[in-house]
């Protein structure tokens, strides 16, 4: 997705490991869209650099010596309002996922996310929306269904989903991204983003984690 004015999405990256941000850095200056603004290799600075240049999406590791990420997330939170904290981490354990949306973040990457996940994150969170890598949506998920969520009173899916869109929606609600979803129904990846389009489209939803709950909500998954 992109957003929609003409603007760069401008981005700070915090990560105390110089050689990984320097990399991201470097494949996020590749799009036209973007532009990193700021770099800083300690939480504490990276606040300073939020606070100063308003950036609409911070990209921020997890684990960071002094502070770490979800506090970091917390006091961004203040001192830019208007940023938007994608968090990144090694591992999407349950209590970092859960942590990390409680603290404000509005996306959970995993380091060995693909560059288009990592741009597409991005653009996500600089249009106001969310991003789960889907190991950390299988978390969220995981924990919904322990806690035995009711399905709130929406349609029956069955009723406005076609059959194909059904199986789309129950791979999406495992945690598949679109290449694994079509490698499953031996469709292309094109088909099945397509597939899923429809399927947000019909529920009048914004995401696929979004579109995820819907199907835990209902017992697809």
């Amino acid at each position: 997705m992109r957003v929609s004015d003409h603007r760069p999405i401008s981005v700070v990256l915090i990560d105390d490991h110089d050689l990984f941000r320097s990399g991201l850095a470097a494949m996020l200056r590749q799009e036209p869209d973007i532009a990193v603004v700021g770099q800083a290799s300690r939480a504490l600075d990276g606040v300073r650099l939020a606070g100063e240049l308003r950036p609409r999406v911070v990209l921020m590791d997890l684990r960071m010596p002094e502070m770490d990420g979800l506090v970091a997330a917390r006091t961004i939170a203040t001192v830019s309002p208007e940023s938007r904290v994608l968090i990144l981490a090694a591992a999407a354990d349950t209590e970092d996922v859960e942590a990390a949306v409680h603290a404000g973040a509005c996306g959970f990457l995993l380091k060995d996310s693909s560059v288009t996940d990592v741009v597409a994150a991005v653009r996500c969170a600089a249009g106001g929306q969310s991003w789960l890598a889907p190991r950390a949506a299988s978390v969220i998920l995981a924990r919904l269904r322990r806690d035995h969520v009711e399905p709130p009173s929406e349609p029956d899916p069955a009723e406005v989903l076609s059959g194909r869109e059904l199986e789309v929606l129950a791979l999406v609600a495992r945690g598949l991204d679109n290449a694994q979803i079509a490698e499953e129904l031996c469709i292309s990846p094109s088909t099945a983003k397509n597939h899923l389009s429809h399927v947000l489209a019909k529920l009048g939803i914004s995401s696929r984690v979004q579109a995820a709950v819907y199907a835990v909500h209902h017992g697809l998954s």
